[in-house]
């Protein structure tokens, strides 16, 4: 009976250490893929090209991260349960002798079970909350470039626009400029024509006042007249005389 039972406590010893070496390495792996997970987010974040990959890499990673999450409850559920028949086997009354080594041995392999089940809770903690961090920055991310592409539409319908209305401003500053141009033409032309006005005015009140001198200056012009006509006579006579001297 103690043969047999010892090689019970045994068995059962076995079973949980190959379950403790299945949980060790299945949560070393479950810990990568938390940070593999991490890792991928934060190396497409910002990056508006990369929009299909990630989703997909991340939406496997998803599927991975449940499949182990349910094989580690697994094996954590099937550790318990043979803790628990150590313990039972510790309270055999067959057994007594040598239970204060049992229940040493029963309560590290207890400490061990704390020590994944608490590690396991912790990673899957830590996975849940990156990735409910990262998709709620996702979704500000897509809202911010959804609004930057309306905003880049509305942005380039208003510097349209402005352009059109600075150019139409410019077209009603020229026009104010030509119109302005062409009255103060006008201006000048009519300050001049009145000028030109007063000083013939001034030159016939003059005349009317000073008989005389506008006699004086009619007879002046008449025997300028005069001269010019005998000169002129004079000098045909003259070429007329040498035409008619060189042809002789």
């Amino acid at each position: 009976m103690a043969g047999g039972s010892s090689n019970y406590w045994e068995d059962l010893r076995k079973q949980a250490r190959q379950l403790e070496n299945e949980l060790d390495l299945k949560l070393v792996s479950f810990s990568k893929l938390c940070t593999s997970y991490s890792s991928s987010r934060d190396g497409h974040r910002g990056d508006s090209n990369s929009d299909t990959t990630p989703l997909l890499n991340n939406s496997t990673q998803d599927r991975m991260f449940e499949t182990m999450s349910v094989e580690i409850e697994q094996l954590l559920a099937k550790l318990t349960g043979v803790n628990d028949k150590m313990a039972e086997y510790t309270s055999t009354p067959g057994v007594t002798s040598l239970n204060a080594a049992l229940m040493h041995t029963l309560q590290r392999h207890r400490d061990i079970l704390q020590d994944y089940t608490h590690e396991f809770h912790k990673t899957k903690a830590n996975f849940l909350a990156i990735r409910e961090r990262e998709d709620l920055l996702g979704s500000v991310r897509k809202d911010i470039e959804t609004y930057k592409s309306g905003s880049g539409v509305n942005n380039r319908r208003t510097e349209l626009f402005l352009k059109e209305h600075e150019h139409l401003r410019n077209s009603d500053r020229l026009m104010d400029d030509t119109i302005s141009i062409a009255m103060a033409t006008k201006e000048n032309m009519t300050s001049q024509r009145g000028l030109l006005k007063s000083i013939q005015s001034r030159v016939n009140t003059l005349a009317n006042r000073f008989p005389a001198i506008n006699n004086l200056i009619q007879r002046i012009n008449l025997r300028k007249r005069r001269d010019s006509l005998i000169l002129g006579g004079v000098i045909g006579i003259c070429t007329i005389l040498l035409l008619l001297y060189a042809f002789h």
